[in-house]
């Protein structure tokens, strides 16, 4: 299988502080990858650099097969959309006009708006149910709203490769649901490649393809959640004593953290009397 994405010895830094190092990664072409780790560990730092908002210390990032620093800006942005985190939009401006940002890339001063752009707007609008409020600045929204906006945004590119960092943030559980079910239609539908960072291990479980879980600057396993998501990677990983089991509804791995809660204190009462 091809490659969307890959990374040679790849090394990130801030400042003087090293954040990757020499990493070594594949990311295959129509599937969804996502990216797991402690808080801190480099994720967002690596998503950045795969989308050239960073530069790397050494080594380099592939864009299908082609290093990434030799394109031009317009020519990634027509290959790869990117999501970041907590994007921020002018002030007074609408859904609407933060959405057809999207189809920036497929302009020339020869080729103006043109009905497909129209059209990819009004899909994107519509896949996040944001039609009716695409008259709205974005600033007046509430965070899930603006979140869906973003991302309706980064579908109006209609770019073959997705980077999303932490999708559902602000998003309710439905809403959580919502996008990640979208992103599985994209993906299903259309062979986009996602790649996107999440913090939920059990939705990451159910939606990825491809599980790469970062720790100690290097990745520490990669493969398919059923493969590698055990008690053992989250407690190296994480930190955390849990036990793994199966979904009942998908067949994913399911995590069950320890820790304490109501049902455990009312069992230690009524040992104790």
């Amino acid at each position: 299988m091809m490659n969307a994405i890959e990374t040679k010895e790849l090394s990130l830094s801030y400042g003087e502080t090293l954040i990757i190092n020499e990493l070594n990664l594949q990311i295959p072409k129509g599937e969804i990858t996502v990216f797991i780790g402690a808080n801190g560990c480099g994720k967002s730092t690596l998503l950045r650099s795969i989308a050239r908002l960073l530069k790397p210390k050494s080594g380099s990032v592939l864009l299908e097969g082609k290093a990434i620093a030799k394109l031009s800006t317009k020519d990634i942005a027509k290959k790869m959309a990117i999501l970041p985190q907590s994007p921020t939009a002018p002030e007074g401006l609408t859904v609407l006009q933060l959405v057809k940002q999207g189809r920036y890339p497929h302009q020339t001063w020869l080729k103006q708006w043109s009905e497909e752009d129209e059209k990819k707007v009004n899909d994107s609008l519509n896949a996040t149910r944001l039609e009716h409020l695409k008259e709205r600045p974005v600033d007046s929204l509430s965070g899930g709203q603006r979140q869906r906006a973003w991302i309706a945004m980064t579908l109006a590119q209609d770019t073959d490769i997705i980077l999303l960092d932490e999708p559902t943030t602000y998003l309710d559980m439905t809403h959580q649901i919502e996008i990640l079910d979208l992103l599985f239609e994209l993906n299903e539908m259309k062979n986009r490649t996602v790649v996107m960072v999440l913090h939920d291990l059990n939705l990451a479980c159910r939606y990825a393809h491809n599980i790469v879980a970062i720790k100690d600057q290097k990745v520490y396993a990669q493969g398919k959640p059923e493969h590698v998501i055990n008690c053992s990677l989250v407690k190296n990983v994480f930190d955390m004593d849990c036990e793994v089991t199966t979904d009942p509804l998908f067949g994913t791995p399911l995590c069950i953290p320890y820790g304490k809660g109501r049902c455990i204190l009312e069992k230690a009462v009524a040992i104790n009397g």
